[in-house]
């Protein structure tokens, strides 16, 4: 059997590259023999979150457009110009069987580029919503795997399958790690304990209604999860200071995001994609506070799809100040309120799919090769 090479591209954020990481490992358990590149943004977190993960990336020098008037997009036309010779120039090296695409600003050129040539070429969209750059390309593109019913609004139907979307795999069984996660975490188990998944500059509006409940919390004998970012960590340890004793607690990062899910009853969280598949498949209550600050409003949307499932509670980042306290104490304290929430979000979670686009995939490039 012929060896296969297979390029992934994406990243800017974890929402990209942790699904494309996760679809390589799939691959590689089915065809263990196949070679990886990832291409990725010069500078972008993927260069460094890539090789963490055991694969080879490389960099195109390209960003996003600004949508309002800045330096920096005067310098867009060179970049896409630059990134498209790049891309070019690693297909012809490479010479991939196929390319996937993760979203970010690296897999529009190299997607464009493979779509010129004869690899098969996938798109992995992640939200309710796409962006301008992947409907263009699922005109060229052989598949696009989505993770939300309805995409024939914005895809052409024959190219679609319903996937869901790739997750860490160490969240995808939670089986007895209440007890493991209580223990890491030093949490007891006859109080509430509530996660709150903030992280980075996007969090901010997160991290600062949580200040203003950590009162009400150790009033209520509530725990905390509260994962803050890095920006946000000095300030959160200030903050409970006085409440460590009442299992208030504050990280900037948490390594063991399986144990934070595993002992939380209810989940405090933006609205991403990779969040909200996460959040299905493990089965929590959530609020959900959706980022202003992303193209086309896609936390949104991506959020109002599991409120109309009676599946989350939406907070607008606007008014979390204000409501998420109160909103907090009404889920927590509401038991049958908890148990829908969890019954109808974990009925909206695909399992596997990982698996389901790497047998895709593969099965895409056999096609191929039959037909030459």
């Amino acid at each position: 059997m012929q060896q296969l090479k297979i390029i992934l591209s994406g990243g800017g954020t974890g929402g990209h590259i942790f699904p494309a990481v996760a679809i390589a490992n799939a691959i590689k358990v089915l065809r263990p023999d196949t070679e990886f590149l990832f291409v990725g943004a010069e500078g972008k977190m993927e260069m460094e979150k890539v090789p963490a993960a055991g694969y080879k990336i490389v960099g195109l020098w390209i960003s996003g457009f600004q949508r309002k008037i800045t330096m920096s997009n005067l310098a867009f036309p060179f970049k896409v110009i630059s990134s498209l010779k790049k891309a070019k120039k690693i297909f012809k090296t490479f010479k991939p069987d196929a390319v996937i695409g993760t979203g970010g600003f690296a897999s529009g050129p190299m997607l464009n580029v493979a779509t010129k040539y004869r690899a098969v070429t996938l798109i992995q969209e992640q939200n309710s919503y796409p962006g301008i750059t992947n409907k263009i390309l699922s005109k060229k593109v052989d598949r696009i795997c989505v993770a939300y019913s309805g995409m024939e609004k914005y895809f052409p139907k024959e190219k679609i399958l319903l996937t869901g979307n790739p997750v860490r795999q160490d969240i995808l069984n939670l089986e007895g790690k209440r007890e493991r996660g209580l223990e890491q975490f030093g949490l007891v188990s006859d109080k509430k304990i509530i996660l709150v998944i903030g992280g980075s500059l996007g969090a901010r509006t997160i991290n600062e209604s949580i200040l203003t409940c950590l009162e009400s919390f150790e009033k209520n004998n509530i725990q905390l999860v509260w994962q803050t970012g890095k920006g946000f960590y000095e300030t959160a340890q200030l903050a409970i200071a006085r409440y460590k004793e009442k299992g208030i607690l504050a990280f900037d990062f948490i390594k063991k995001m399986d144990y934070a899910y595993a002992v939380a009853d209810i989940v405090i969280s933006r609205a991403g994609a990779i969040s909200i598949s996460e959040l299905c498949l493990v089965k929590k209550p959530c609020i959900l506070i959706p980022s202003p600050n992303v193209a086309e409003d896609h936390q949104t949307k991506n959020a109002m799809a599991l409120v109309t499932h009676n599946a989350a509670v939406i907070i607008k980042d606007a008014e979390a100040k204000e409501k998420l306290c109160g909103e907090v104490l009404a889920i927590i304290n509401d038991s049958e309120k908890c148990r829908k929430l969890s019954e109808n979000i974990g009925g909206l979670a695909f399992q596997d799919s990982a698996n389901v686009i790497a047998n895709e995939v593969l099965s895409l490039i056999n096609k191929r090769d039959i037909k030459n």
